[in-house]
């Protein structure tokens, strides 16, 4: 990959795309899940060589759910297999995993392995991989909502004391800076409930590239993008402040 401009500290990436991508090749769309986990990998790696010390990917959201069983249980196993067996290799990478969202819904193997996974690689500091699974933005900010409430109910909390600041301290992700860099693959064009607090000021690259396609020249694309960007966070563009 050619030398690029300074690269954002925070990635933030919704894997779409895995489905369609599978049903183009007249596979079942567990196909496209598996190959979208050699995307993530290639990804992860790629975001190491650009120094990126933050990596947040949206790998299994609340609304998931619905899709039709058969469907859910094969990507769950898939993540299972995929802790058991790509966790050393990211451990010998210096990747820190961490995964957010609601776990106490899935099968005690799976909460095992993903307390195995972040227990292991707990002391590295090349990359800080966060991934969020049974994960809703809205849910994050009602969370953080109901332990405010509780602490103002207990006389904690006052409420002329509760500021932006105080209720992010409650969120998900609150000791990490929010992305500089949302990118969505496979074409569609929303946020899918992904981090909606922390993208207030990120910017957005959508990408049409499938998630089982994506890699080192898709993610060079969307950090071209991004450095071309003027971040004014509310502010005027030094154009018009000269």
């Amino acid at each position: 990959m050619p030398e690029l401009p300074p690269s954002p500290h925070h990635i933030a990436i919704v894997m779409d795309g895995n489905g369609r991508w599978a049903m183009r090749r007249g596979k079942p769309r567990s196909y496209g899940h598996q190959a979208g986990s050699e995307a993530l990998k290639r990804t992860v790696e790629a975001v190491i060589r650009c120094d990126v010390p933050v990596l947040t990917v949206f790998a299994f959201s609340c609304e998931n759910w619905r899709r039709p069983p058969t469907e859910v249980r094969k990507l769950l196993d898939l993540f299972l297999r995929a802790l058991n067996k790509d966790v050393r290799e990211l451990h010998e990478h210096g990747v820190r995993i961490n995964f957010i969202g609601e776990r106490s819904v899935f099968n005690p193997s799976l909460r095992e392995g993903m307390a195995q996974a972040e227990q292991l690689t707990c002391g590295n500091q090349r990359l800080q991989l966060n991934v969020a699974v049974n994960y809703s933005g809205r849910a994050d900010v009602v969370a953080a909502a109901r332990r405010i409430a509780a602490a103002a109910a207990t006389g904690n909390l006052a409420a002329e004391d509760l500021t932006e600041a105080r209720l992010n301290e409650e969120l998900t992700l609150a000791h990490l800076p929010p992305p500089d860099l949302f990118i969505r693959t496979g074409g569609e064009k929303r946020l899918s409930n992904f981090l909606l607090w922390q993208i207030a000021y990120t910017e957005l690259h959508f990408s049409d590239v499938l998630w089982p396609d994506f890699g080192g020249d898709a993610l060079e694309e969307a950090l071209i993008d991004f450095a071309g960007r003027e971040r004014r966070f509310g502010g005027l563009s030094r154009a018009r402040s000269a």
